[in-house]
């Protein structure tokens, strides 16, 4: 299974981007989707993840109520919208397939990784 993000971009502080993930493989809609980013010199954290059916998701603290995942499984892909944006989720973003279908926080538990897309949010 092959992913692609797109959709990064640099943006300044309040404002907003979409990210996308397309998924290579029609059976991707069996599996649970998340985003994870990385700051420069800080490790990998979880973003947000959402299960297969679409109807579970789970959000970081840190960007609850500004961002929302959602799915088309129709598409085999995951649309990431951030708004609100702040300096601090400048980072490389990347997307996750988890083929147990819940769609977790934790990235162990991913099996499929894309290469991810930069976010730049200026202040």
């Amino acid at each position: 299974v092959q992913l692609q993000a797109s959709g990064g971009g640099l943006v300044q502080a309040g404002g907003s981007l979409r990210l996308s993930c397309a998924t290579s493989r029609r059976t991707s809609s069996m599996y649970g989707m998340g985003w994870f980013r990385q700051a420069p010199g800080k490790e990998r954290e979880f973003v947000v993840a959402i299960n297969w059916k679409g109807d579970t998701t789970v959000y970081a603290d840190s960007v609850k109520g500004r961002f929302t995942i959602s799915r088309d499984n129709a598409k085999n892909t995951v649309y990431l919208q951030m708004n609100s944006l702040k300096p601090e989720d400048t980072a490389v973003y990347y997307c996750a397939a988890d083929t147990n279908g819940v769609g977790s926080s934790r990235s162990n538990e991913y099996d499929y990784w894309g290469p991810g897309t930069q976010v730049t949010v200026s202040s």
